[in-house]
Formats: structure tokens, sequence, C-alpha cells
């Protein structure tokens, strides 16, 4: 009997183990999306046309060590 109970605490231990790892798993994965976002310049006073535009140098930073610069 005591080796069911010690089994059945090692289940739901591992149980909620793994449901930590899983939330703990989306949170880093919604954290680096939002990381990841690129940079836009901050509108001071600039018409809505520049809202989106890049900061300077995240261009030369993408050719520098974008998907292209593993190629060369």
């Amino acid at each position: 009997m005591m080796a069911m109970a010690h089994f059945a605490g090692l289940v739901i231990t591992t149980i909620f183990a793994a449901a930590a790892a899983v939330l703990l798993d989306w949170l880093f994965l919604q954290a680096m999306f939002h990381l990841m976002r690129p940079a836009t310049a901050k509108a001071a006073k600039t018409p809505p046309t520049f809202l989106s535009e890049l900061v300077s140098g995240t261009r030369e930073l993408v050719r520098q060590l974008g998907p292209a610069a593993v190629r060369r």
C-alpha cells in the first residue's frame, strides 16, 4: 500500500513538473517573439508615414548577421 502511495506521489509530481515546464516554455517563447519584433523609430513630430521606418543601423545589422551572412 505504501509503495502505491509513493508511486502516486511520483506521478502527481511528474505531471506538475511537466505542466510547469510547458508553461515556462510558452512564456519564454512569447517573450522571444516580443523581443524579436523589429525596432521602429519613435514618432516625435514626424508624419504618420514614418512610424514604421526602421531605426538607422537595423538594416546594416540584418545584412551582417542575417541569413545571407551565414551563407557567406
